[in-house]
């Protein structure tokens, strides 16, 4: 079975910040997981009190990686999901993003796949 190289955690974190910052969206990185196989959780912070939580879902039957929402609502819950989710997976990066637009690049090319 041939796999395809992956990148790592610390990487595409790395690089995923680099294009929203030219996108001049605001990120920051406020759980640091492990740097090589860590999982990436991205929280969409809207400012108006609500949020929406990614996290990326792989589909066993096709193979395809696709960003899911995970959570949505107030802020509040948004956080507490992200909670539960470090309680169960310290290794977990968690990325915030501010945009009233709603924009996280999640769907871009090389993003969305």
């Amino acid at each position: 079975m041939v796999t395809e190289p992956r990148l790592t955690a610390d990487f595409w974190v790395r690089a995923y910040l680099a294009r929203l910052g030219a996108a001049h969206i605001p990120a920051y990185v406020t759980a640091k997981g492990d740097p090589t196989a860590g999982a990436v959780l991205v929280k969409l912070a809207t400012l108006d009190g609500n949020g929406r939580l990614y996290q990326r879902s792989f589909d066993l039957m096709t193979g395809a990686r696709a960003w899911v929402v995970l959570a949505e609502g107030p802020e509040t819950e948004v956080d507490a999901a992200i909670a539960r989710q470090r309680r169960t997976d310290p290794d977990l990066w968690v990325i915030e993003i501010e945009s009233r637009e709603g924009r996280t690049l999640l769907d871009e090319d090389g993003l969305a796949d």
